[in-house]
């Protein structure tokens, strides 16, 4: 009897404990307003000083004030971000672990940290593959919870790799990630961006021309991704229109 009332007192605790620790396991999540996957193409199309360019707009936007201020005025003043290089079916990397950014000197943190990277892949194009290896890592223990799930998708070329691009885009948004784009090529890429790859709540795509305009998209990009994204029309337009900008000026030195 004795030893039947020790069970049952036993398994009361058991009872009170258990929701206790699921709210221990809750509290230890840093609450931000936004987490945020960057999926940045290193396929075999992207040149070494294209590659140099393309990472070096990531790092030039998170040093960027503007960028800065937008995080720092955003839903809970804060992000959670990670950097991902991707090219091949089986070729994704998490260079850059999940960073809490929420002033400028996180900013700058996370800025060096994917400076410090390298290069990671050179294959080929599986865009699918990416998303689905970025849906996991939003799926994951990360230590993050959020208001937003976000993936940013840049790259030069459609996918000829890998995980069908639709599938993966449908399951991403079915588990509430909104997934953007960002295209450097032809206005038919962004139309191939726009058709297939980004979904979700507000989603949208920017197209620029040529690798040396990307700094600028990018930081732009990002901005409308932290505090509210525009319509897509207009996103595009403001991409195209940075890449015109971009070719006036080099014209103008050339001459």
């Amino acid at each position: 009897m004795a030893r039947m009332t020790g069970i049952r007192a036993f398994a009361a605790a058991m009872v009170v404990a258990a929701p206790l620790g699921m709210a221990s396991k809750a509290e230890a999540a840093t609450m931000v307003g936004l987490e945020l996957v960057l999926l940045v193409d290193v396929s075999g199309s992207v040149d070494a000083g294209e590659y140099a360019l393309q990472k070096g707009g990531y790092v030039q936007a998170f040093q960027s004030a503007a960028v800065q201020n937008a995080i720092m005025n955003s839903q809970l003043g804060s992000i959670a971000v990670t950097y991902v290089e991707w090219s091949g079916s089986a070729q994704q990397a998490q260079l850059v672990n999940w960073t809490l950014v929420n002033d400028a000197a996180s900013a700058n943190a996370f800025a060096a940290a994917i400076q410090g990277t390298t290069r990671a892949f050179g294959g080929l194009t599986a865009i699918g593959s990416a998303i689905n290896y970025g849906a996991s890592l939003l799926a994951a223990d990360n230590g993050f919870d959020s208001l937003r799930k976000v993936m940013d998708v840049s790259g030069d070329g459609t996918s000829n790799d890998g995980a069908s691009v639709t599938a993966a885009r449908d399951a991403a948004v079915a588990a509430g990630i909104t997934i953007n784009g960002l295209t450097i090529g032809s206005a038919s890429l962004l139309t191939y961006y726009q058709n297939n790859v980004i979904g979700g709540a507000g989603a949208f795509a920017i197209g620029v021309t040529d690798f040396a305009d990307f700094a600028a998209a990018v930081e732009q990009k990002l901005i409308q991704e932290i505090t509210g994204v525009p319509e897509p029309t207009t996103m595009a337009l403001l991409g195209f229109g940075l890449a015109a900008l971009g070719m006036a000026a080099r014209r103008r030195k050339a001459a």
